[in-house]
């Protein structure tokens, strides 16, 4: 296999660690482990001090399979398959559905993985733009435009990164008639699913849609999990599943013992901890909507419907890469200019879900302060 380095993550190698705010997160601030056991049930806390540092069941603790099958209703653990984060889950998939004389849709901009790991099987990728002109929002006759008679997967990602759009439910429920039409497998990256600024905003599971919908999860973004490096596919088709299972046997044969029971500690409490993430992205977005209406010179953004992260474009004559770099090396705070997406234009990547974001806004307004008076 060919593929391209994965220039988002080859960024954060370079500054995630060394950088004191980051201001480009996706992921919502990590617990402490205190405080997850905290949340555990009784069950969980026997879990948790009789567990086995042994392997685990590959295709995922059952327990684990039965609380993620929950969030999807409809859904049964058998229609669960647990992975070691997004990551693999996406590997997996595109190596089993994909390969020589396949063509592949793809939302754009977006996490690379999602269209260079298609490529890297064989098959053709189209990527569908997402326009700023239009809000973000997803195109249905621009879709239909890109579908070719070898289309084999629709991969889109809702709630968006890095935009934060969320498609409205006529739009969503269009894709599925289509892909149904089609005979397409949907594979839609949710992992900001749940994050829904307004709750009434939330959409049906793709693998609650369709029979080919699959539904791509992970602990690290919504639930503020990361480190565990748990993530899940969910679908009706469990023959495909099967077929992932399999392949899974190449990749980490299984998931970590630990990590599958914070996880499932975790979901169990699922509304405490998702009430956590939601008061904190409710926080910094009141402090963003000042921050953006004092630099309407400077800045603009569409508001994200959802999520934790968003896509403003810096309106000065500076490239949005050196901005980004003399602000990290000024201030110590780290944006992700949008050249990592390839995508013109000078849009950069702001996270909304750790909790010292005003702080480093703070430090981002005093740079704009000093460079523009």
């Amino acid at each position: 296999m060919r593929i391209p380095d994965f220039k988002l993550e080859r960024y954060f190698a370079k500054w995630e660690f060394n950088a004191p705010y980051l201001l480009c997160s996706s992921d919502i601030e990590g617990w402490r482990m205190s405080e997850l056991l905290a949340l555990a049930d009784e069950d969980g806390r026997e879990r948790w001090e009789r567990l086995s540092l042994g392997y685990t069941e590959s295709t995922g603790l059952p327990a684990l399979r039965e609380e993620i099958a929950r969030m999807y209703p409809g859904l049964e653990p058998r229609h669960v398959l647990t992975f070691g984060g997004a990551q693999e889950a996406i590997f997996v998939l595109m190596n089993v559905l994909l390969g020589p004389g396949d063509h592949a849709v793809v939302t754009w901009p977006g996490y690379q993985s999602l269209y260079e790991v298609a490529r890297a099987t064989g098959a053709e990728v189209s990527l569908l733009r997402l326009r700023e002109e239009d809000g973000w929002k997803l195109d249905l006759d621009a879709l239909k435009r890109e579908l070719r008679p070898q289309t084999k997967l629709l991969v889109v990602n809702f709630p968006h990164n890095p935009t934060g759009a969320l498609p409205d439910a006529a739009a969503w429920r269009g894709l599925f008639a289509l892909a149904e039409e089609r005979g397409l497998h949907v594979l839609a990256d949710e992992v900001y699913r749940l994050l829904e600024h307004d709750p009434k905003d939330t959409l049906p599971a793709a693998a609650e849609l369709s029979a080919r919908g699959v539904s791509l999860g992970v602990m690290s973004k919504a639930f503020g999990l990361a480190g565990l490096r748990v993530g899940w596919l969910a679908s009706r088709d469990t023959a495909l599943l099967e077929r992932c299972a399999a392949y899974k046997d190449y990749t980490t044969i299984c998931n970590a013992a630990p990590s599958e029971v914070l996880s499932l500690i975790a979901l169990r409490a699922r509304e405490r901890v998702l009430d956590r993430s939601r008061e904190l992205l409710a926080r910094n977005l009141a402090v963003l909507d000042g921050f953006f209406a004092r630099r309407a010179d400077t800045f603009r953004w569409i508001r994200p419907a959802s999520g934790s992260v968003a896509f403003p474009k810096l309106l000065k004559d500076m490239p949005v890469a050196d901005f980004c770099q003399r602000l990290v090396e000024t201030e110590g705070v780290l944006l992700l200019p949008g050249d990592v997406y390839d995508f013109p234009g000078n849009h950069f990547r702001l996270g909304l879900g750790r909790t010292n974001m005003p702080d480093a806004l703070a430090r981002l307004e005093r740079f704009c302060d000093a460079l523009w008076p």
